[in-house]
């Protein structure tokens, strides 16, 4: 397969690395957190997601690294903010996505359970031998 600069990339690659940022349920909270705020401090998400300093970083840092957050400081503090509301939009329709999903299931689920039960053909041949 071909090398690509970061600039010849075909756009699927390009989504699938974005996705693959996202792929984790800190960074999914982290980013709930932030799209119901403004700005949220570290001191703030740490308390959130009950994390060690050094994780919190982790995550924080492939959430800049793929332009989904950005980070400001204020005095000793850092504050972190959504790098674009769309954002704020992907959660949502995710979240619509997976309510949609389970409805789904849980259709597929009721109908199976009120299907009739399925005789087995050696419980079939001993009811007719008696």
């Amino acid at each position: 397969m071909d090398h690509f600069t970061s600039t010849q990339r075909p756009l699927y690659e390009v989504k699938a690395n974005l996705f693959k940022g996202l792929a984790h349920p800190i960074r999914i909270r982290v980013l709930e957190v932030l799209a119901a705020a403004d700005t949220v401090s570290v001191a703030e998400l740490l308390a959130d997601t009950r994390l060690e300093a050094s994780h919190l970083s982790q995550h924080l840092s492939v959430l800049r690294r793929n332009n989904l957050v950005v980070a400001e400081r204020r005095a000793s503090q850092m504050f972190y903010s959504l790098a674009y509301p769309e954002v704020a939009d992907l959660l949502t329709v995710a979240r619509s996505l997976l309510v949609k999903i389970l409805e789904t299931t849980h259709e597929h689920l009721v109908s199976t359970v009120t299907m009739p039960d399925v005789v087995a053909a050696a419980d079939t041949d001993d009811a007719v031998a008696r």
